[in-house]
């Protein structure tokens, strides 16, 4: 079989088997369980397959139907969407594998097929916005995926669910019609949806209609913003992240999120160009709205008590990182910008994760009651320490080179002052995850023995937790495994 053939291959398995499954099987047991990892297996064997191919023959363009690509449906697989896809199946294998034990703690019996349905449809309009070189067919998608990213926030069946699905709902329809609206900007000056004719496009026309492409980047900006929950225009996150089960929690923040910054990157570098991103200053309004969103997200979450809160708007501070590596708009400002979406999806993965592991045993939620949780669930809260003092920026953990490379990024790009609010925004993580882990750990609580135990969890539980933990270590040891393959990537972007 052609290997060019391998991603869209991925992709139908996750569709036809998400959508078969609820056909085929009414009851979800053993059976179910394998046919779900088995697709996972397959799928990432497909993705590792297609990583290595690009490396080793380079990027290709799929065309649908065999239509050029001003007519037709064409993906780009190149080194960073084969790398993110490879992400997106390896995370998601390891959620899903979590959450078989996990979400019968969560939802009713009869909805679980239904969850794991929507979960493949999920994963499959995240690859398709990944691969697609149109800006239409990333729009499609989005609403895929933000259909289905509302049925994991929904499934528990509760009013509380309901309410952050419907919020989640409104807010992403108003950021896909203002995305759709950028596009549609776009295709009037260029007469092009593909992203590699509208560019071309783009060069010839942008001096003489500079205001029609400065009004559909805001929109696109807008749209994106608000659907990868960059502050101001964060609001739906608190209530969908808390509320969700835990394994939806962290799909959401650990993945979905980032599939919309990286279309960000697509649309400034590939669809506009560096030269004119920069004559539009969009460069300095992605760096100003990333710094007040890693400063106000962490003072927000300084004010939580409830721990999958307090993780909601973390993220927010996070995902403000990302945005000012795009915002520096260089190559290493970039490359900085995609390690932290690979070096977040792993700790806010295994910090929904772990927190879903200590509600799942004590059902607590309140921070104030988690002194001794340390001794009781060892694993859960060890896994849980390690990725907040990733987030903290403490050497040795992935989270800590995610900064390092965007404080060396600031420095050659000559704006050093970003490296204040990058210390200040660690500060700040430091106030609200550094009380947690003293008190699992260090404070004793009278109605529990200070005696450590080994985690009373199921095994598919914990075993996910300490592969997260093990490539926390890992890449942050070890940052070049990871650094190397997004540095040879990014020149793709900003030549």
């Amino acid at each position: 079989m052609n290997s060019t053939h391998y991603p869209i291959i991925m992709m139908l398995l996750f569709l036809i088997v998400g959508v078969s499954n609820p056909v085929i099987k009414k009851k979800f047991d053993n059976i179910e369980k394998t046919i779900i990892m088995s697709t996972f297996f397959i799928a990432i064997s497909l993705a590792f397959y297609t990583f290595i191919f690009i490396k080793i023959e380079g990027p290709f363009f799929y065309n649908f139907g065999g239509w050029g690509r001003k007519f037709g449906i064409e993906f780009a697989i190149d080194g960073f969407s084969s790398l993110m896809s490879l992400l997106i199946v390896l995370l998601s294998a390891v959620i899903v594998w979590y959450s078989f034990r996990d979400i019968g703690h969560e939802m009713d019996d009869e909805n679980f097929i239904s969850y794991y349905t929507i979960v493949f449809l999920l994963i499959f309009s995240m690859l398709g916005i990944t691969f697609s070189n149109d800006l239409f067919n990333i729009y499609v998608f989005m609403e895929i995926l933000s259909l289905t990213s509302c049925g994991i926030i929904s499934i528990k069946h509760k009013k509380v669910n309901f309410l952050a699905s419907f919020r989640y709902l409104i807010l992403n329809t108003l950021g896909s019609l203002s995305f759709f609206f950028g596009i549609a900007l776009l295709y009037m000056v260029t007469g092009h949806l593909n992203i590699i004719e509208m560019n071309l496009a783009i060069q010839q026309v942008w001096q003489v209609t500079p205001t029609n492409i400065l009004l559909a980047t805001g929109f696109i900006f807008i749209g994106l913003a608000i659907k990868s929950a960059l502050f101001p225009m964060h609001i739906w996150l608190p209530d969908a992240h808390s509320s969700a089960p835990s394994p939806s929690s962290a799909l959401l923040s650990g993945l979905v999120v980032k599939v919309y910054i990286f279309t960000m990157a697509k649309v400034i570098f590939n669809v506009l160009g560096k030269e004119i991103s920069q004559a539009l200053d969009i460069d300095l309004f992605l760096s100003i709205f990333a710094a007040i969103s890693m400063v106000m997200g962490s003072i927000f979450a300084i004010a939580q008590k409830d721990i999958k809160r307090m993780l909601a708007y973390s993220s927010v501070a996070q995902i403000g990182y990302m945005f000012l590596g795009i915002g520096i708009a260089t190559e290493l400002g970039l490359a900085a910008g995609f390690f932290h979406i690979f070096s977040h999806a792993l700790m806010k993965s295994a910090l929904f994760l772990s927190a879903g592991a200590i509600i799942y045993k004590k059902d607590l939620r309140d921070i104030s009651k988690f002194d001794g949780l340390g001794y009781e669930l060892p694993i859960s809260m060890s896994v849980f320490t390690i990725a907040a003092l990733g987030m903290i920026g403490i050497p040795g953990i992935v989270g800590f080179m995610s900064k390092f490379y965007l404080a060396e990024a600031v420095i050659l790009a000559g704006k050093p002052y970003f490296i204040v609010v990058i210390l200040l925004s660690s500060f700040l993580n430091a106030i609200y995850y550094l009380p947690i882990i003293i008190s699992a750990f260090i404070k004793k609580d009278p109605d529990r023995e200070k005696l450590l135990e080994f985690d009373d969890i199921p095994r598919s539980m914990y075993t996910s937790l300490i592969i997260l933990g093990f490539c926390m270590v890992l890449f942050g040891m070890f940052p070049n495994l990871l650094m190397n393959t997004i540095t040879a990537v990014v020149p793709t972007f900003i030549n």
